[in-house]
């Protein structure tokens, strides 16, 4: 199933042109799942559990993310697995009804309707994310909390459960109770089944942008980002053009500004740029939806593919091998990189990863990095005593 995850800057209307590309696409005949908490005319949507139906147009449903809900949900599970230990502390259990979202809410549920729609039967999902720098952050979430369950809950420790109580007595200290293991665990596999929806070939991201000061420099944060976390641009869409032509100075001079700005888009963005009208208005129902969807997810050029983290041997040459990962946008003086254990600590602009090591890098030692034309080049000099001998 295709998935399409439309973000941007804050204003610049990415819901609407998720919703006009959803409706697009249902009206051409595919099954399509529109994710958007705010998405409009959707009488009959009922939450994740039971998305509704847009009326009038029976190949698209609407699932909203209910994040209060799916707090409740998951804060009730967690105290049911605790039972027997708030027990002993003498904790009096919440009930349903007293139990209010805190902050920090919204992302674990907009993740998990992610999972939910592409569980689903549709042929396509249109997913309305955040603005863009929390929705990079959002994309990047599954990945970072899975490091941290592994690094402070390893799940070799688990193979031992059923020596835990030995263990305890032998070597008198307290032994993490199996419960923790076990949300741990379920909350491993759920982390894992979003990851692999982000991660996946046909899951591509769609950039929003009104033309302006700050658009071209969206733009090159978001091809970072994405190349970083190694996820697919599926098109850039300028939206709100003013039209050409106007005889009033004002308009004119605002059209002339916004048109330069759309020339540096169209250097940066390439092939994947598409131009959506401003309608003069805040959009009235599918109508006007339809007017303001870019070209077909199906009939769209072809997404820009991830470029390949690739490793060079040059051994023979300079006696180093030699990752390339690469980082459109990227500038020399933003770049920090820090070896640890079998990862690579990687900082580039406002992001951070932690990237593992290919198996033959881990037996080397880093000795240099260079940035050419958005190439980032690690050299990684063979480790005589981890190295394989050559007979």
């Amino acid at each position: 199933m295709r998935i399409i995850l439309v973000t941007g800057l804050g204003g610049a209307g990415r819901t609407t042109v998720a919703a006009a590309t959803a409706l697009a696409e249902a009206r051409a005949g595919r099954r399509t799942l529109l994710v958007s908490e705010d998405a409009e005319d959707t009488e009959g949507s009922e939450g994740a559990e039971d998305a509704g139906r847009l009326p009038g147009d029976g190949n698209l449903r609407v699932l909203r993310p209910e994040p209060a809900a799916d707090f409740r949900r998951e804060f009730l599970a967690l105290q049911a697995c605790s039972g027997t230990a708030l027990d002993l502390l003498g904790a009096a259990p919440f009930e349903d009804a007293e139990l209010t979202e805190l902050p920090g809410s919204r992302p674990f549920a907009l993740l998990r309707a992610l999972r939910e729609a592409a569980a689903g039967d549709h042929e396509l999902a249109v997913v309305d994310l955040p603005p863009l720098p929390e929705a990079l952050a959002l994309l990047a979430l599954p990945e970072q909390l899975r490091r941290y369950l592994h690094r402070l809950l390893p799940p070799e420790r688990q193979a031992a459960r059923a020596l835990r109580p030995m263990l305890a007595q032998l070597a008198g200290v307290p032994v993490p109770a199996q419960w923790l293991y076990g949300t741990t665990a379920r909350w491993e596999a759920e982390l894992a089944a979003v990851q692999a929806v982000v991660e996946a070939p046909a899951t591509t991201v769609r950039l929003v942008l009104e033309p302006g000061p700050a658009a071209t420099r969206a733009l090159r944060t978001a091809r970072l980002g994405l190349a970083l976390h190694r996820l697919s641009l599926d098109a850039v869409v300028a939206n709100r053009l003013l039209p050409a032509g106007s005889e009033d100075p004002w308009l004119a001079g605002l059209t002339a500004e916004q048109h330069r700005h759309l020339a540096e888009l169209r250097t940066g963005a390439g092939d994947v740029l598409h131009e959506l009208p401003h309608l003069g208005r805040a959009p009235r129902g599918a109508d006007d939806l339809a007017l303001l969807a870019p070209a077909r997810a199906g009939a769209a050029s072809a997404p820009v593919p991830v470029p390949e983290w690739a490793v060079e041997d040059r051994r023979e040459e300079d006696g180093v091998l030699v990752w390339h990962v690469p980082l459109p946008g990227a500038a020399k003086e933003e770049l920090s990189l820090v070896r640890r254990g079998d990862e690579l600590l990687l900082t580039a602009g406002p992001f951070r990863r932690n990237l593992p090591l290919p198996g033959a890098l881990r037996r080397c030692t880093v000795t240099g990095a260079g940035l050419v034309d958005g190439d980032l080049r690690v050299r990684f000099t063979p480790d005589p005593g981890l190295w394989p001998r050559t007979p």
